[in-house]
């Protein structure tokens, strides 16, 4: 996040694309509707789905599954045509404003139309309602932007307009990614990435690996980045991956296109899974380690608004779990390494000590609050809003992107679209969540939500158990007649590993990312 969470209740205009924010993120979401309903704020939903959110929306926008990029450069065109933007912000703090021009120029609003399905005035009236916000105008994003085969262009796409509002660097702006996940953030910036070191460091610089090297006392690191996750399934023990070492992730419900992710898995020499509990992907390990909760351990976590936060063990884990660190130090002490760490406060020492936007963060001054990083030295206040009056890298640089479609459409033989999601009451693959009776309660099953229309056509009623299969496996669950669905396209969440959304989807990953197309893939649906 470019801003603060607190940022949203500054906001004169809220934009919201891809992200359902009162089931993922509820207590953010809490900023949107005290902006809205307190403060006056204007709110733009982007969204296929009526979701909860859309009560509070001055606009609500039903685009076509995938064509982000195509209604993100209609807004810009109606901006340029219109003289909506501020030329000197353009003019002084970005770069490839003429390339973007003449790329938008064609995605007129009776073009994007045909495109997207979103009617040419409501383009229009976004684009004037976000381009002129009085003062700042913010926007939020999540998986339903990234997790495509253009996520990365969606992504560029949403900065593009952001820069040319004017609308970074300042309080109430700014592009906004809400992360999935607590800590995700975190265990980005320390490095859990193919490419990079901890503070996005890359890996392939020679420089910055000469000073990990000496920092760690050891000689010739990689010097090319690794692989990805989504890639390491893909290639398996055919491409040479021969064992995996699974920390806190369950992709036997998680990954996209199950039937391989199992088949890679059960041809692996040797699979480790490290949890809290024996999920799905556990009961294939040859060997389990047991590791302590977020209560059971000392730390940090990093929140979604790059806020690092300290965290206090509060009971003792169970039997033999252990502190992650302390599991990972042993095994690479007995692999030759050795990891003398006395606690997690020297493991933070350590980070502040290799990593640039940490240095000015300890333990001491995270006892009463957090600190945004980057916080280059310990007198740094931290840094709650990035680019107020230069971008990191100099200058904005624009992206001029053409729409591409998704990476699979509906056809005679799988006629609906198919995405997937969150619903609020479980979390992720229900690792945690499916092991409390309320909420399974509240949440008990899977579900296909379909719309009325679709529902009619077909001969199904609520509550009737379906089939749904793709092009690389199928399903049951049960219909939910809703009027959040769009005639054409169902909703499934992803959490239920008894009817495991993810058997369906498609594993074609963004070029650049390396992320899967959760978001569309082509089904057909049937009774079962």
């Amino acid at each position: 996040m470019t801003n603060p969470i607190a940022d949203i209740e500054k906001s004169d205009v809220i934009l919201i694309e891809g992200s359902n924010t009162t089931e993922n993120h509820p207590v953010l979401s809490s900023y949107v509707k005290r902006a809205v309903t307190f403060k006056g704020a204007k709110l733009i939903v982007i969204d296929p789905r009526k979701i909860d959110i859309t009560r509070f929306a001055t606009l609500w926008l039903r685009l076509t599954l995938g064509t982000d990029v195509a209604f993100i450069n209609g807004m810009m065109h109606v901006i340029i045509k219109e003289k909506l933007y501020p030329e000197d912000y353009v003019k002084s703090r970005t770069v490839g404003f003429e390339d973007l021009q003449k790329t938008v120029e064609k995605y007129t609003p009776e073009h994007v139309e045909g495109i997207t399905g979103v009617p040419k005035d409501q383009l229009v009236e976004a684009a004037r309602l976000y381009a002129q916000a009085p003062a700042a105008a913010s926007i939020l994003y999540a998986m339903g932007i990234t997790q495509h085969t253009t996520g990365t262009d969606n992504v560029k796409s949403l900065a593009n307009l952001a820069m040319l509002c004017g609308n970074m660097g300042i309080p109430g702006g700014g592009v906004n990614p809400l992360r999935g996940q607590n800590n995700v953030q975190g265990a980005c910036d320390l490095g859990g990435l193919p490419n990079v070191y901890t503070g996005y460091q890359k890996v392939d610089d020679p420089a910055i690996r000469e000073r990990m090297e000496k920092a760690w006392g050891v000689d010739k690191l990689p010097d090319k980045p690794g692989l990805t996750v989504t890639e390491m399934m893909e290639k398996g023990p055919e491409g040479g991956i021969m064992s995996l070492y699974i920390i806190g992730e369950n992709p036997m419900v998680s990954d996209p296109d199950l039937n391989h992710a199992k088949k890679t898995l059960e041809k692996m020499d040797f699979l480790v899974v490290q949890d809290i509990f024996l999920t799905e992907t556990a009961k294939m390990a040859d060997v389990v380690l047991p590791s302590a909760s977020f209560a059971e351990k000392e730390g940090t976590f990093v929140n979604t608004e790059r806020k690092v936060q300290r965290v206090r063990k509060a009971v003792d884990s169970p039997g033999e779990a252990r502190e992650d660190w302390k599991i990972i130090s042993d095994l690479s002490s007995r692999m030759g390494y050795s990891m003398d760490y006395k606690s997690a406060e020297s493991i933070m020492e350590e980070i502040a000590r290799v990593t640039p936007s940490y240095c000015g963060i300890n333990y001491e001054r995270l006892q009463n609050d957090g600190i945004h990083w980057p916080c280059p030295t310990t007198d740094h206040p931290g840094t709650p809003c990035l680019h107020i009056d230069q971008f990191t890298c100099g200058m904005g640089v624009f992206h001029a992107l053409e729409y591409k479609p998704p990476a699979e459409l509906p056809d005679d033989e799988y006629p609906f679209y198919l995405t997937t999601g969150r619903v609020l009451y479980q979390f992720h693959t229900g690792s945690m969540t499916m092991k409390s009776q309320g909420l399974n309660d509240l949440a008990p099953e899977c579900f296909v939500e379909i719309s009325q229309q679709d529902a009619e056509a077909n001969g199904i009623g609520d509550g009737d158990s379906l089939r749904i299969a793709s092009r690389r496996g199928e399903i049951e669950a049960k219909a939910r007649l809703s009027e959040k669905a769009i005639k054409g396209t169902v909703f499934i969440p992803f959490h239920y590993a008894k009817a495991a959304a993810n058997k369906l989807t498609n594993a074609a990953l963004d070029p650049t990312a390396k992320i899967p197309e959760f978001k569309v893939c082509a089904v057909r649906i049937e009774k079962a």
